[in-house]
């Protein structure tokens, strides 16, 4: 299947050859582009034509969407922007980055294409800051209580602005040396440009967070030292560990995790490097990994200017229309494309990865297999249908198995579940009085929304152990079984 400009091509035959990237020159900046008016009112009218609203369903924040729906159609939007920032801290992030489960519970789904919600919601937070209606929400008095935040990524800077608008005392730790995390490192500036990660931060900053970047709690300072300069610390490391590939020569030069290359390329964008170490330019490029990072990998290989992108995927291609099991209002697995597959390469499916082939230590292709169902159930490679495909760049993006290291079990006695995320109970506190869990290191990976949720929701638990109370609002979250099917 190719789109009409011929930059597109999905395939599940092995014996198709390999197409080169077309040459076209890409910079770095935003590729998405705020609706035109019109049709973003007459989106938003949409919403009115739904019986029992959904939506709020398949969004982990619970969303007011048909209400700034309403008020954007009426043009009030000053209004809008107060219905959007009160369930959600920083909707300019995830009209961007989110994969917007709202839009797959929109009632309208069932029988025509669902509101464009995620492309309302992005219109609305850019005209909140072109507007001037962002200020500093200043607390009313302060508590007089400490809390630590570990992590600058969704989880914890939403964590760190409800309890600092709260009137507690915040800081947050970065290891790295900007705020922001993989919203900084690992989205490339393509999807996310960094000056708008800034400008909520200057916010924060305005309104009392206090950033401490380049200390990694654990190394720098330990995390039992920490625990004894605050009152409380709430654990928003993200689940940064990659899923490895374990099998022959993956210990080839030219292969390599997703996560390294991108934050590599967006450090080069921001003018920290001269040059990247790992790059595609001229070579042959396989994705591993049909994801949101693998999609990533696509666009920055492309801007780079490698010579060809292939993307391999184990299963089969996934239908254009919704299947029969995962019915509205569920997530369901569909064809996506993406503005990065738009750009260049190829997607194979049915491809079982066998080998990577190298000479002399350093990479040269990658063996593949047909993909056939065993009779245990599993997926595996066909024999007899292996095949080699030239490769000087593989990048593993098979999503991640948790967080990264063991200091704070080790440091404080923190418990970490079987998929080494830190372990917490309902009310967010890990086993260790004090110390909370929030984000993808509290519940695995997952999606930039629900890391705002969860840091809300931490935020509001943090204040009820420290003060007996709480008046910070908490999501009131759907059920697992929608979000989790896109993971």
């Amino acid at each position: 299947m190719a789109d009409p400009r011929g930059f597109l091509k999905v395939t599940t035959r092995q014996d198709r050859p390999k197409r080169p990237v077309p040459v076209r020159i890409l910079d770095f900046k935003e590729v998405q582009v705020a609706q035109n008016s019109a049709v973003l009112k007459t989106q938003a009218s949409r919403c009115m034509d739904c019986g029992v609203p959904f939506c709020h369903q398949g969004c982990p924040l619970g969303n007011l969407i048909p209400e700034w729906n309403d008020l954007t159609w009426r043009g009030q939007t000053a209004q809008a922007v107060e219905r959007l920032h009160a369930t959600n801290n920083f909707p300019e992030f995830t009209g961007r980055v989110c994969p917007a489960p709202c839009e797959t519970s929109c009632v309208l789904g069932i029988n025509q294409p669902a509101v464009t919600i995620k492309q309302i919601e992005y219109s609305i937070a850019e005209q909140a800051f072109e507007g001037g209606f962002i200020e500093p929400i200043m607390p009313d008095r302060m508590l007089g209580k400490t809390v630590a935040v570990v992590g600058s990524g969704p989880a914890g800077l939403a964590a760190a602005q409800q309890l600092t608008q709260a009137g507690f005392t915040t800081a947050v730790f970065e290891r790295d040396d900007r705020v922001g995390g993989l919203l900084r490192y690992g989205i490339p500036d393509f999807k996310l440009e960094k000056d708008i990660v800034d400008r909520r931060i200057a916010v924060m900053e305005a309104e009392g967070t206090r950033f401490r970047t380049g200390i990694e709690i654990g190394t720098d300072i330990t995390w039992d030292d920490l625990k004894k300069r605050y009152d409380a610390v709430i654990v928003a490391t993200g689940a940064t560990q990659p899923r490895a590939l374990d099998i022959p020569g993956a210990d080839l030069k030219g292969v390599h995790f997703a996560m390294p290359y991108l934050t590599e390329s967006n450090r080069v964008v921001a003018g920290d490097l001269a040059e990247p170490t790992i790059n595609a330019a001229g070579k042959n490029v396989i994705v591993l990994g049909g994801g949101d990072t693998g999609s990533d990998c696509i666009g920055t290989a492309v801007r780079q200017g490698a010579a060809s992108i292939t993307t391999l995927a184990i299963g089969a291609q996934p239908s254009a229309d919704r299947a029969d099991h995962e019915p509205w209002p569920m997530f369901p697995k569909v064809f996506e494309v993406s503005s990065s597959h738009e750009e260049g390469g190829e997607r194979s499916y049915l491809a079982s990865t066998v080998e990577f082939v190298g000479e002399n230590g350093t990479l040269t292709g990658l063996k593949v297999a047909e993909t056939e169902i065993r009779e245990d159930g599993r997926r595996g490679p066909k024999g007899g249908t292996e095949r080699i495909i030239p490769a000087d760049l593989v990048f593993l993006a098979l999503g991640f198995t948790g967080q990264e290291n063991s200091d704070i079990s080790e440091q404080v006695g923190a418990e970490l579940d079987a998929r080494t995320n830190v372990a917490r109970a309902e009310d967010y506190m890990t086993n260790v009085p004090g110390i909370f869990s929030c984000g993808d290191a509290g519940r695995g990976q997952s999606l930039v929304v629900w890391a705002i949720a969860e840091g809300r929701a931490c935020a509001a638990a943090v204040e009820r152990h420290l003060t007996g109370s709480t008046v910070l609002p908490e999501p009131v979250f759907p059920s697992d079984r929608a979000i989790d099917l896109a993971l």
